[in-house]
């Protein structure tokens, strides 16, 4: 389109120190710390090839939004079910019926859970805990 300028894409620093010249790691302190850190992980996050101090950084900060947000921001859980969030996190990581059923070593299982037709024991909860990577007390 003519008269219309693109601005280019500023380059993300690759070391952990001029990362940390960007934004210092320290914890989030108000809205304007969480607007900015949100921002950061996201350009961090898009990276198609991130380096080490890339991957170090973008998990330090995600940690200190994470406490922010759990401090201040807590997500009520209290009505979520245990199969609420077993259908909410495998169709987060597309995960079919059967994809569950696999990893939890029976391929017929997954969908007897996902219909609410079986429940979950407690080697399933930890299985699904690890490959999901949240607290095992989401399943109970």
């Amino acid at each position: 389109m003519p008269g219309t300028t693109r601005s280019k894409p500023t380059a993300m620093p690759t070391s952990f120190a001029d990362l940390n010249a960007i934004l210092p790691l320290r914890p989030v302190g108000d809205r304007a710390d969480l607007d900015n850190a949100i921002e950061l992980v996201d350009r961090l996050a898009v990276l198609p090839h991130r380096t080490a101090d890339q991957e170090d950084y973008l998990e330090v900060l995600s940690t200190l939004i994470e406490k922010y947000e759990a401090e201040n921001d807590p997500i009520d859980t209290s009505d979520v079910t245990p199969l609420d969030a077993l259908k909410s996190l495998a169709a987060a990581h597309d995960m079919s019926a059967s994809d569950l059923g696999r990893l939890l070593g029976d391929r017929s299982l997954g969908p007897k859970l996902l219909s609410g037709a079986r429940e979950l024991s407690k080697q399933h909860i930890r299985t699904l805990s690890a490959h999901f990577k949240v607290d095992a007390g989401l399943f109970i």
